[in-house]
């Protein structure tokens, strides 16, 4: 670029040329961005300098990716850039910082780069959740699963997620009066999920908390009609009326209850005592009571038999010599004393007559 008296002259291209020693010359590498020594708007007038140069315009809501050779090089943040045409191949990607979605034809890896994450919004969504897009405080739309890039500028946006997996929901150590004002304590849990993460997050404040209080006041509902004996019977329907009074205003929450039932029953001590009481006795009763039928099959057993041997004298003979024979085993020596009585005794009842 040659200059007289600081004014810009001419360019002029690679090669040998004679001037006047009055002007001044600046080289310039064309495989280097230009930067100019002087106003821009001067140069650009020259028809022959305008041809060899690149002119980028960047706005204040914008910015340019600049490409070399295919490679991603450099950020444009808003002002006014030159390049040299001709020995390097550059590409300019203009994105448009006032939109929230990126519209671009950007590739990812390019957005995942340290210079272009400053300007951009990055929101991840597990493939166990849902989210929605609010832009400027209002809903725009609900977001899949996966990672999400919006441009960063001074429109306010937000993304609330919620788990959409199976969670539990434990009402623990309810104190709670029976019919027959008998103080007790329930553990209860139930199984939900999330069904419409439009009612959960933005028709409802906390759902969670809700469903906890619509747990507890089905609970105390159905414990009051009931009295402690009533209710201790009663576990399996307990859980199905809790079930069947939180579902309709569950899904009004936007969640979806899929099973509940009883942990725990806790009485207090006195009432346990009480109750372990009336149990000893109930199984001492039940004891008695098939004592009693045993004795009364046993003896009309002997009765039957006491029958049969008085009708049959071989048989009571027999009967007889089994019990002999009983005692025979349990002895080894055998003294006599009294003479032939005890003999005759013995042949009686070994060898009873005709």
């Amino acid at each position: 670029m040659v200059f007289r008296k600081k004014n810009f002259r001419k360019v002029i291209p690679e090669g040998s040329f004679w001037l006047l020693p009055t002007n001044q010359v600046l080289t310039y590498d064309m495989s280097k961005p230009f930067f100019p020594p002087i106003a821009l708007d001067v140069l650009l007038r020259d028809e022959k300098l305008k041809e060899m140069l690149t002119l980028v315009e960047v706005k204040d809501n914008e910015i340019v990716l600049q490409f070399e050779s295919g490679i991603f090089k450099n950020v444009l943040s808003p002002g006014r850039y030159t390049f040299w045409n001709g020995l390097t191949e550059y590409k300019f990607v203009k994105a448009d910082l006032s939109k929230i979605e990126i519209t671009e034809d950007i590739p990812l890896e390019i957005l995942q780069q340290r210079d272009v994450l400053s300007y951009i919004r990055v929101y991840v969504v597990e493939s166990y959740e849902k989210g929605i897009l609010f832009v400027n405080g209002k809903f725009e739309k609900i977001l899949e699963t996966g990672v999400f890039y919006f441009w960063k500028n001074g429109v306010p946006i937000a993304v609330m997620k919620t788990d959409l997996r199976q969670k539990q929901l434990e009402v623990t150590g309810q104190e709670i009066l029976t019919r027959d004002k008998a103080a007790l304590r329930i553990n209860f849990s139930a199984t939900y999920k999330v069904a419409d993460i439009e009612k959960a997050l933005i028709e409802s404040k906390d759902f969670e908390k809700q469903l906890y209080v619509l747990m507890q006041l089905a609970l105390r509902e159905f414990v009051g009609t009931l009295t402690l004996d009533e209710l201790l019977e009663s576990k399996q329907a307990l859980a199905e009326y809790v079930f069947t009074a939180i579902s309709g205003n569950a899904e009004k929450l936007g969640v979806q209850v899929i099973g509940s039932g009883v942990k725990d029953i806790i009485l207090p001590g006195e009432v346990k005592d009480i109750m372990n009481q009336v149990l000893v006795a109930q199984k001492q009763a039940q004891a008695n009571t098939i004592t009693r039928r045993e004795e009364t099959a046993s003896t009309r057993s002997l009765l039957n038999t006491a029958k049969l041997m008085e009708e049959n004298e071989m048989l009571f003979k027999l009967k007889e010599m089994e019990y002999v024979e009983k005692i025979a085993d349990k002895i080894n020596t055998i003294s006599l004393s009294g003479g032939n009585q005890v003999v005759d005794q013995l042949k009686a009842i070994f060898s009873p007559g005709k």
